[in-house]
């Protein structure tokens, strides 16, 4: 949906706006707040309703609304004198008075839909396009576990450790995660797996630890009939990554870790208080979780997409629900909490590049750094974001892509 108002348009499919058709840059915060008004253009939008819809969970003072309402104003051309297009209601809220029409999503050429471009630090349709067909096979784990398993693509192969909040069908569907694949599977054979407890493997199960993970990894790619790969390690799929890429130094090519750390938040606990913050959250997902109130799974979004839209968060709490069970989610993150891979890490024989976000929360960069510190030759690049997981619209995302490919090819020179 497009919406548009004089010589300015409001993309939502693309998050952007545009001034005679040239994209500008607008906050987050300014984009959902020009988006509520216009959709309730009908009606006064209330301060609380605004605050809600556009912060969420998150506590913020009524000047930061005035704040983004005079930028807003600012990007669209208004001012709070004439108020031509956002109207104030002194004491109540806004609302938007332009005269607006509604454009459908313009579709894209066929050779675009067919094939994401990244240019610079842009991405082109990347969430229009659809990827090619999968093939979803099962295994069987050493315990008998059922792991589901999907290749999609075609080229050289890439194989993605699981990392949970996956479902290889609805994957497909959801917006945090169909841009990886729609990239990924231009670019590779990915070859991924829903890990045990998530998605189409199995929830109903006894043994739920680190080196079950480890070895689940090693019967994917033993089954889908792969001898050497790049590996690539997301979140609590890196020390995966990490340990398998030890274990098989003969079989992985590549070591690319994302988001990663070395220690779960047990481990570097370094305070008394910090220890407490961290039985406090995984006891908020052990008593949370299943609830209908969403609230208590935003406090987990917001660690996962912490400059998300209210959209983004909407998407990724329903991939929270559909992929994994209360009980599981508990499971999760309380054995996250006990991986330390820090006597692993030195024993990686293989190129291995190392990226995650400078302002991710719980100073999650600082264990990258000792990442790097721990790999020997490893390289770390630093991204612009706090996202742990990249949105589409997100900067750091084509630059992530651009790494990757620079990587595979030359992993001996870096970036410029």
């Amino acid at each position: 949906m497009i919406f548009s108002f004089g010589d300015r348009e409001l993309d939502l499919d693309r998050y952007e706006l545009r001034v005679a058709g040239v994209a500008q840059p607008v906050e987050r915060q300014v984009f959902d707040l020009l988006v509520t008004l216009i959709r309730h253009r009908d009606r006064v939008v209330l301060k609380d309703e605004l605050l809600d819809t556009v912060w969420g969970s998150r506590f913020v003072s009524e000047s930061a609304l005035t704040s983004r309402v005079k930028t807003a104003r600012q990007a669209i051309g208004d001012n709070g004198r004439d108020q031509r297009l956002i109207r104030t209601v002194h004491g109540r809220g806004y609302q938007f008075v332009g005269d607006v029409t509604e454009l459908p999503k313009v579709p894209a050429d066929p050779a675009v839909q067919a094939r994401s471009v990244v240019s610079g630090d842009s991405v082109v349709s990347a969430e229009s396009a659809r990827p090619p067909a999968q093939q979803i096979r099962f295994c069987a784990a050493t315990d008998g576990t059922r792991l589901a398993y999907a290749t999609i693509g075609s080229g050289p192969p890439l194989v993605k450790a699981a990392n949970w909040l996956s479902h290889l069908d609805y994957d497909w569907e959801s917006p945090v995660w169909r841009h990886w694949l729609v990239e990924l599977s231009q670019r590779f054979r990915l070859l991924r797996y829903d890990e045990r407890g998530c998605g189409l493997s199995d929830w109903n199960i006894d043994r739920f630890a680190f080196q079950d993970w480890v070895e689940d990894l090693s019967t994917v790619v033993d089954a889908a009939g792969l001898d050497r790969f790049p590996l690539l390690g997301i979140s609590q799929g890196g020390p995966v990554a990490i340990a398998y890429a030890v274990r098989h130094p003969e079989r992985v090519s590549h070591l690319i870790l994302l988001g990663t750390y070395a220690q779960g938040r047990r481990k570097r606990a370094a305070t008394p208080e910090d220890q407490e913050l961290t039985e406090a959250r995984i006891d908020l997902v052990r008593l949370g979780w299943g609830r209908l109130d969403p609230a208590y799974r935003q406090v987990f979004v917001s660690r996962f997409l912490p400059e998300g839209t209210q959209e983004q968060w909407r998407d990724f709490d329903e991939l929270q629900q559909r992929s994994t069970s209360p009980q599981n989610a508990w499971r999760f993150v309380n054995e996250f909490a006990d991986i330390d891979v820090t006597a692993l890490a030195p024993k990686v024989t293989c190129p291995t590049l190392i990226l995650c976000g400078r302002r991710e929360p719980d100073n999650l960069f600082d264990q990258s750094r000792l990442l790097a510190t721990l790999i020997p030759g490893s390289r770390l690049v630093p991204l612009d974001t706090a996202n742990h997981l990249l949105p589409a619209q997100d900067p750091a995302w084509p630059r992530f892509l651009t790494e990757v490919d620079q990587f595979l090819r030359d992993p001996e020179r870096p970036q410029r």
